[in-house]
């Protein structure tokens, strides 16, 4: 396995996209792409969050089809949520703050946070990087980049 990609909510988005616009059509041959050559894909489950809670608020059943549909296909590629990682993010989110570089809001989630702790304590010593539509507040803990920004 080369690297494993966590899918922000704006990728996973276009993933399981229903309607196919050049962007989706786009994202999902990048994806192909990435699988084909080894790469592990894997949702962490704050993303998961991230991303039905906007399907179900909208409604879409056919987008909610579809993200549990990805997420299933293979086992592995479901990030649960620890304990360590929410642990984790805690610091991260002290630290970003005590350096004046918050993500968010003060009394938000902050779910950047979440998912910055997820994929450093899911890939201690791994090659992880995080797929994402806006990398600029995950970028203070870890490899985020843009997905057309990651090639083989």
């Amino acid at each position: 396995m080369n690297r494993y990609l966590l899918l922000d909510s704006g990728p996973l988005g276009l993933v399981t996209q229903p309607k196919q616009s050049p962007e989706v059509v786009a994202m999902n041959r990048w994806l192909i792409e990435r699988l084909s050559g080894g790469d592990a894909v894997v949702v962490p489950a704050i993303v998961y969050y991230e991303l039905r809670r906007e399907l179900l608020r909208a409604g879409k059943t056919l987008g909610l089809a579809r993200l549990d549909a990805f997420v299933q296909i293979d086992p592995s590629r479901y990030l649960a949520l620890t304990d360590e990682a929410l642990r984790f993010a805690a610091e991260l989110w002290a630290r970003a703050r005590q350096q004046g570089r918050p993500t968010s809001p003060e009394f938000d989630l902050d779910v950047d946070v979440i998912l910055a702790a997820q994929a450093l304590v899911f890939g201690a010593g791994a090659d992880v990087i995080v797929i994402t539509t806006n990398p600029r507040h995950l970028r203070q803990f870890l490899d985020a980049r843009l997905w057309n920004d990651v090639g083989a």
